[in-house]
């Protein structure tokens, strides 16, 4: 029985879905962002807890009856740990009473959950259109048809921008209604920025659909790790074909116990309201109610207590600033989890054989004799490493710029004056200055089709002095001999990954 964090959140006021308590099955996704791998799919790890609703001493008396020595850790004895001073508050004053009813109460919000899971997965599934260059579109007019109840409509909205931005920090208080006003409104006609995203009218639906993009002004997470190794140990041990299996089996387990909505009680979501819901429903006696209460105020003052402490160690010693910088090195070869959205890679073709300059020049509308002339140096100078940043304005005005040269002598004119720090010799560049000129073209077309606000989170390669080398998602590179990809894979899927609590 999970009573202990069930007071634990009720004392952090957490609503239903935190009152649910922990999943007996859950994904957990990488954080590594860089690997030499190929990336096939992202399952991430399948967390299984088969022994969760087991107490104690049934945990005891299996170990005993399989000969297993029992280990005690010795900080379960510590009252420096909220989870222990419930453990031992709990100990000493629940009846076998008090335990039932409470583990009636976790059932129903169990339940609650899994009804709003199941919602917001129909939601998803008719309501979302999610786009290659990694932004989303929602339908604010299925959303209002629907006439969902809030905490749904809450934790859909929640779901969505949690997977456009691929930042999971809970979305609550203000920054929740803020959303859900914004989803009510018909048509849309302001934008907003919220939880890593960024969110408009979608362009030419009248207000009646919503543009999600990832907000590049938001700051990033603290800590960045960048690994090989473990990022390869993954690939090579992930057994995707079983874990897609059992993910699937217990989805179509948990469907046929979803509740019917008449079941569920407490949509209303908050704290209080499962507390009075169950009190009126009969799950709860009166007597076990105000021990529930009583254990809520006790923690909640020694949370304040112990906020306060960290409060005043923050203004006494200073805190960190999170840095804004979406720049991250890239190796020819390396595989880039950009900003946890696009997979990124890249390396140079040493020499480009005659076939395939021939169908590619025919293609990009460049002559064989043209292409043939490139070189490393005319993008990368003695510098082989990239860098991957977000796309920016000065990008398009680049390409517009790039893109308006007529000849090979005007445009080396004008990438020394948009860049003096560029020094290159012309005879080793004039083999990619039309065909960067013809990708520029083409690139700006498929430009055009894609929303401003969606731009800001494509990523880009530029080279060590900051000069633009490539915008794959739109097909520009600046020499065909640089091959380069970007896949919008975001870590995280929409949905937040498989749980059950079933």
């Amino acid at each position: 029985m999970q009573a202990e964090l069930f007071v634990l959140r009720l004392s952090r006021n957490s609503g239903v879905l935190g009152l649910a308590g922990m999943p007996f099955t859950s994904q957990i996704f990488s954080t590594h962002t860089h690997s030499y791998a190929e990336v096939s799919g992202n399952y991430g790890i399948l967390v299984v807890r088969p022994l969760l609703d087991l107490s104690k001493e049934d945990m005891y008396e299996i170990c005993e009856r399989s000969n297993q020595v029992w280990v005690e850790d010795p900080t379960n004895q510590s009252l420096l740990y909220a989870r222990n001073r419930i453990r031992m508050s709990l100990r000493d004053s629940s009846s076998s009473a008090f335990k039932l009813e409470l583990q009636a109460v976790i059932s129903a919000c169990r339940k609650t959950r899994i009804y709003i899971d199941y919602i917001c997965g129909n939601l998803i599934s008719k309501a979302v259109t999610v786009m290659d260059l990694g932004y989303a579109v929602i339908d604010l007019e299925i959303l209002n048809e629907s006439k969902i109840e809030d905490i749904c409509l809450s934790k859909f909205i929640a779901l969505v921008l949690k997977f456009i931005s691929q930042r999971h920090r809970p979305i609550r208080g203000s920054t929740s209604k803020l959303l859900l006003d914004y989803t009510h409104t018909l048509p849309c006609k302001t934008s907003l920025t919220a939880a890593g995203c960024y969110l408009s009218p979608a362009p030419g639906s009248r207000g009646m659909k919503a543009l999600v993009c990832s907000s590049v002004d938001c700051p990033l997470p603290s800590k960045m790790e960048s690994s090989h190794l473990h990022f390869q140990a993954e690939q090579e041990n992930c057994t995707s074909d079983e874990i897609v299996k059992i993910i699937a089996d217990g989805k179509s387990y948990a469907d046929s116990l979803i509740p019917d909505a008449s079941d569920v009680h407490f949509l209303e979501g908050t704290s209080e309201s499962v507390l009075t819901g169950a009190r009126n429903l009969g799950m709860l006696s009166e007597s076990t109610l105000s021990n529930i209460l009583l254990l809520q105020k006790e923690e909640i003052q020694n949370f304040k207590s112990k906020s306060k402490v960290a409060a005043d160690y923050k203004s006494e010693h200073g805190v960190k600033s999170v840095s804004t910088s979406r720049s991250e090195p890239l190796h020819p070869g390396q595989i880039c989890c950009f900003m946890n959205r696009f997979f990124v890679t890249w390396k140079l073709s040493e020499e480009v054989t005659e076939n395939a300059t021939s169908e590619e020049a025919n293609s990009d509308g460049v002559s064989e004799g043209q292409s043939r002339g490139c070189c490393r140096s005319c993008v990368f100078g003695h510098d082989m490493m990239v860098e991957v940043r977000n796309m920016s304005e000065p990008d398009w005005l680049y390409l517009a710029n790039l893109s308006k040269s007529r000849t090979s002598e005007n445009f080396q004119e004008q990438r020394h004056s948009l860049d003096s720090r560029v020094e290159q010799t012309e005879e080793k560049t004039n083999g990619c200055l039309d065909y960067a000129r013809l990708s520029a073209q083409r690139a700006l077309v498929s430009l055009k089709s894609i929303p401003l606000a969606a731009r800001r989170g494509l990523p880009v390669l530029v080279n060590s002095q900051g000069l633009l080398l490539s915008i794959p998602s739109i097909g520009f590179k600046h020499c065909p001999c640089l091959m380069v990809s970007a896949t919008f894979k975001p870590k995280v899927p929409l949905g937040g990954g498989h749980s059950t609590f079933i």
